[in-house]
């Protein structure tokens, strides 16, 4: 029997007031429970909360008056100390998130007690092929069932009250390119949504629909277009190939991943879909830098039930800087121009805050939150940006280009929220810029899956601790609390560096946020005043949630610092000052639990004496950075999250070649006996020892470099800077 939203509510309650078990009613969501959520505040019942995304929470027995007395009510240690970016779910006192490798884990939300864990045996040896290392955004739930995204391509169905698989499905569409999940799923209309990520390794992007029942495949939208030498699969796909020049993107795939946002509006029965940056990156060797490459960083509105093209928004015409709009979408209704208009907002990469009108796609507004400089603004009459091509359009003159901001934009993953009582979106914002450089050749696909390829050269970071330290400088963040409706900010927090957390905020007229250098805080939501604060033992990326169980509210981050910038530009991650350290932190009024801390690391032992000379070092440092700075860092720096190089033991230098040709399967290394052959790894291995008495000879600077930095009060004012 099929019973209504407030009738199972009315059920499940007396059942739990006669003989409560965690598990009794596990995961009993469809979606008319989710779009009446508000009904049930102490429940989190899908990623944003709600289908529009806007991690709003009507709970208020924490608020501005009390919220100093937060304490630690209970941890849970993850396995693996990697990269943490998953928002948990909470029904019936029930927490489901996820750690690194896509393990699921099914928490007592009371007390933090492990009622079971499903680890999907994602193949670590396809870890190199995600390009921002083993991460995962969280799950969704339906009807008694858990998804999750695993790393490896594979969208699963978990029994929630046993933890068991139910069924498995691999989403890619070709098995032999470097096809990712990182993102969490949503379940609309009973069937489970899921994109892909992949884009710098060589995909075609695409979102596929699952029965949430079966695992069937109910429809999938791509992207970018395909062979022009076939046709199109649909309207959507005859718009798109008409924006792509060539053929070399077939070879690349186009890229256009959708790996993070989605959004639902139930009324309009539209599915909106994020979509990534291109692949290559340099438009030049991926459509002869002509066209606008539709979909790419582009809001895409699709019908939910058939996957039928809708409308589309395109952020970035012809991307070139990794512009992705995979970016948190929420849904709001606003006054504009004296009406009210339902509509969509995102701060996407490019710096941009915009407002459309979702059920036409028209854009309403668009303003800057940080400083750009690729382009002198929005032209509104034609929706497009007006590019700057002295200091962006470097394919064009093949001379580098300074880019502000850069590849990991002005706002990334990190989820923004939405509180309709102050009417301002709490945006995580980076400060930071990068050079850009043609590569004069066309680059060739590597079948090496697991290095990136760009088609161009980036960062530019200087090798030595001084010049990192400058730079360091120059990258920052903040959280700014942003008026859509003026397009004007209210009030901004500094931060010392980028990848703070996402946002949460509350009928207590709070706004809650992890940082990078290892603490949890909450804001006054309309002055931006910081109330409180207390240590996490690592950084914070993702976004906190709240909740509430037999009438007590709690709040809770999840904690471990990795993912992209900790792995690919650890040097500057040191700035943060925090170590990987994967863990549940949940708070409640008058907590006493106490904070697990991990062991300071090791010093570095003393290298091996260096015998090459330096064209032998040189050909090394070129082979490290195209093959190994993904993971281990640019100039084998490492933020952390995975070995320094720079620190081998005297076993590891003798093992080296063995290492690098055996992979290490736990931490998910691939690898490399058909890329590097035995004179090239021995040039890394001789890079990797120079860099070791760099190390040695820069010592101090560094320990300055990545002191912690938690107890300046300059990292986040009380007073907030208008």
């Amino acid at each position: 029997m099929n019973r209504s939203g407030p009738q199972r509510l009315a059920l499940g309650c007396l059942a739990m007031a006669l003989s409560w078990t965690p598990l009794a009613f596990a995961a009993g969501v469809d979606g008319q429970r989710i779009i009446d959520a508000d009904k049930e505040p102490g429940n989190w019942m899908s990623h944003g909360r709600t289908y529009d995304e806007q991690r709003f929470s009507p709970l208020k027995t924490i608020d501005q008056s009390n919220v100093s007395q937060l304490g630690l009510a209970w941890s849970y240690k993850l396995d693996l100390d990697r990269g943490v970016e998953a928002t948990p779910i909470v029904v019936d006192g029930v927490m489901y998130t996820t750690g690194p490798f896509s393990v699921v884990y099914a928490l007592d939300a009371r007390n933090g007690q492990l009622l079971w864990k499903y680890d999907p045996q994602s193949d670590r040896n396809r870890a190199g092929e995600a390009c921002c290392d083993a991460v995962n955004r969280g799950v969704a739930v339906w009807q008694g069932k858990v998804y999750v995204g695993v790393l490896d391509g594979r969208l699963e169905a978990i029994d929630a009250k046993t933890g068991k698989r139910v069924w498995s499905v691999d989403t890619r569409a070709d098995t032999t390119r470097s096809y990712t999940i990182t993102g969490a799923p949503r379940v609309v209309n009973g069937k489970v949504v899921i994109g892909n990520g992949g884009a710098e390794f060589g995909v075609r992007g695409y979102v596929t629909a699952y029965d949430a029942e079966t695992g069937r495949q109910a429809w999938r939208f791509y992207t970018v277009p395909g062979d022009p030498k076939l046709p199109p699969e649909d309207k959507a796909m005859q718009i798109a190939s008409k924006t792509w020049h060539g053929d070399a993107y077939v070879e690349w795939g186009g890229g256009g991943t959708a790996w993070d946002s989605f959004a639902y509006d139930p009324q309009l029965n539209l599915l909106y879909i994020g979509v990534g940056n291109g692949a290559m990156w340099d438009p030049k060797w991926r459509s002869q830098a002509k066209g606008d490459n539709l979909f790419l960083s582009s809001i895409v509105a699709v019908n939910a039930d058939t996957g039928e093209y809708a409308w589309h928004y395109q952020t970035t015409p012809g991307d070139a800087w990794d512009f992705t709009a995979t970016q948190h979408m929420i849904l709001a209704e606003l006054p504009i121009d004296g009406k009210p208009r339902k509509v969509l907002m995102q701060a996407p990469k490019n710096g941009f805050f915009y407002v459309l009108d979702r059920e036409t796609g028209e854009l309403l507004s668009a303003k800057n939150i940080v400083p750009v400089n690729w382009t002198k603004g929005i032209d509104m009459k034609t929706g497009r940006p007006i590019v700057d091509d002295e200091a962006a359009a470097y394919w064009k003159d093949g001379k580098r280009k300074l880019v502000t901001p850069a590849f990991w934009g002005a706002h990334d993953w990190h989820p923004m929220s939405y509180n309709p009582q102050t009417g301002l979106v709490y945006i995580p914002a980076h400060i930071m810029s990068a050079y850009y450089e043609h590569v004069p050749e066309a680059p060739k696909r590597n079948p090496f899956k697991s290095v990136y390829q760009l088609g161009l050269r980036t960062g530019m970071m200087p090798e030595g601790a001084e010049g990192l330290l400058d730079m360091a400088k120059t990258w920052s963040g903040k959280l700014i609390a942003w008026d859509p409706v003026k397009q004007a900010p209210a009030w901004e927090v500094p931060y010392i560096t980028i990848f703070n957390g996402g946002t949460l905020s509350t009928a207590g007229n709070l706004v809650f946020e992890g940082s990078a250098d290892g603490r949890v805080i909450a804001y006054a939501a309309e002055t931006g005043k910081k109330l409180w604060e207390a240590p996490a033992a690592s950084g914070v990326m993702a976004a906190p949630i709240t909740y509430a169980v037999d009438g007590e509210q709690y709040v809770t981050f999840m904690a471990g610092w990795g993912g992209a910038f900790s792995t690919f530009a650890g040097a500057l991650s040191l700035r943060a000052g925090v170590q990987p350290y994967a863990q549940v932190l949940t708070y409640k009024l008058g907590g006493t639990a106490k904070l697990r801390e991990p062991a300071p690391p090791a010093d570095a032992p003393k290298p091996p004496p260096l015998t090459a000379n330096a064209e032998t070092v040189a050909a090394g440092a070129a082979l490290y950075d195209g093959n190994c700075s993904q993971c281990h860092g640019i100039h084998a720096v490492s933020g952390g999250v995975l070995p320094d190089l720079r620190k081998l033991s005297a076993d590891k230098h003798q093992m080296f070649l063995g290492i690098l040709y055996g992979g290490r399967v736990p931490d998910g290394m691939p690898s490399f006996a058909d890329n590097l052959n035995p004179e090239q790894v021995e040039q890394v291995h001789q890079y990797l020892i120079k860099r070791a008495h760099d190390l040695q000879e820069e010592g101090e600077v560094w320990k300055r470099f990545s002191a912690r930095p938690a107890s300046s009060s300059s990292l986040a004012d009380n007073a907030p800077q208008e």
